[in-house]
């Protein structure tokens, strides 16, 4: 892939974002590659950013785990693993982007930015694991230990100390049945979206009363955030005993 002198300024503003140099731009160009941007630009030199993704997602679980090891040794595995789980979680990643502005220096097709692509939660997610894969091919596993300690480890704090890392199903089932005795159920209200990039909207339901609902690229997304705001409201008071 060649990079314009335009493109190399822009990036130039993107590391500085992440606190991280990369000696072979290429590489980060290709962390930045949505899959299409392919259907617009035709070369077999240009590669999309999944492959990197694969690599940075296993990156960050390993950082991630060592550091929780290491840092809470009084913690379960159990609790190690759902608190893993808060900051790794799609949700957790894309805030991390957006707060780097990542999906502004993403290369995606029109379409895909015309609809809403450069603040996508699931794409500001792969786009930062890949981000990651590509740091430690540059630059190795300490340049990565780095940025997450920088960019993550932070977010164990109020994680931990409030217990965030309970995912909002299992917040709101027992919420629900302390308050109102029922157990939520959940359900599908429709799907849209190519194969590839599905989207699902669930509804979450109480005692035949409507808290709320959530969209996702899977149903299991979709119901924790169908859950999230059922808990806002359940919360907040809105839906009473």
């Amino acid at each position: 892939m060649t990079i314009t002198a335009e493109e190399q300024s822009k990036l130039q503003i993107l590391m500085t974002n992440l606190g991280y140099q990369f000696q072979n731009l290429e590489l980060l160009a290709q962390a930045l590659t949505h899959r299409s941007y392919l259907n617009e630009v035709k070369t077999e030199f240009l590669e999309h950013n999944e492959r990197l993704e694969f690599l940075g997602d296993a990156v960050l679980e390993l950082v991630i785990t060592e550091y929780l090891f290491r840092t809470y040794i009084e913690r379960s595995e159990g609790e190690l693993t759902s608190f893993r789980a808060a900051v790794v979680r799609t949700e957790s990643l894309a805030q991390t982007s957006l707060q780097l502005e990542v999906g502004e220096y993403i290369f995606m097709s029109k379409g895909e930015a015309a609809t809403g692509g450069r603040t996508r939660p699931y794409i500001l997610a792969n786009a930062f694991e890949a981000l990651l894969g590509a740091i430690y091919i540059d630059g190795g596993m300490e340049s990565c230990k780095a940025l997450v300690d920088t960019l993550l480890v932070p977010k164990f704090i109020p994680i931990i100390a409030n217990r965030l890392d309970i995912d909002s199903k299992s917040r709101l089932q027992e919420l629900a049945q302390e308050v109102h005795k029922f157990t939520p159920i959940y359900k599908l209200l429709h799907e849209e979206g190519p194969d590839h990039e599905r989207t699902f909207t669930v509804e979450v339901i109480v005692n035949n009363e409507s808290f709320g609902q959530g969209k996702g690229r899977t149903k299991q997304e979709a119901e924790q955030a169908a859950a999230s705001e059922g808990l806002i409201r359940l919360e907040s008071g809105i839906i009473q005993k």
